[in-house]
């Protein structure tokens, strides 16, 4: 059985392949990619993948509202998966939302360079900051 940390890994690499097939314009089956991924079936995977998928245009432009002069579609589709999943446990989940920031740091410490890591932390940081410690 995978911990939380090992499910966001997956949940991120799910996000990848989507992202990438959509780029490309290829049709996918979700519920296959995980398959792929995912040994048995975890409700924590389908509902944050799918919740990014179902709100995704709403969190990249939540992303482009706090990142300072850059914009979502510069990022790789890695970073994009790890802001977007961060993003939606932070506004849709009940994740402690250190919890939630912290676990997207350490993915991009595995997955990114330092500078994306530190833009990661300070997206996610401010959005917590503005909007949900903020009510708004």
């Amino acid at each position: 059985m995978k911990n939380r940390s090992e499910l966001r890994e997956v949940i991120m690499k799910v996000l990848y392949q989507i992202f990438i097939m959509k780029e490309a314009r290829l049709s996918y089956d979700l519920d296959s990619i995980k398959k792929d991924l995912l040994e048995i079936e975890n409700e924590f995977v389908n509902q944050v993948t799918s919740g990014v998928l179902d709100h995704f245009d709403f969190l990249i432009s939540f992303a482009n509202k706090y990142l300072d002069g850059w914009s979502m579609e510069r990022f790789n589709f890695v970073d994009q998966a790890i802001i977007c999943m961060g993003l939606y446990e932070l506004k849709y989940t009940d994740t402690p939302p250190i919890v939630a920031i912290n676990e997207a740091v350490e993915l991009s410490k595995k997955y990114s360079d330092e500078d994306m890591r530190k833009l990661i932390n300070g997206l996610l940081d401010k959005y917590y900051h503005q909007e949900i410690e903020n009510g708004k």
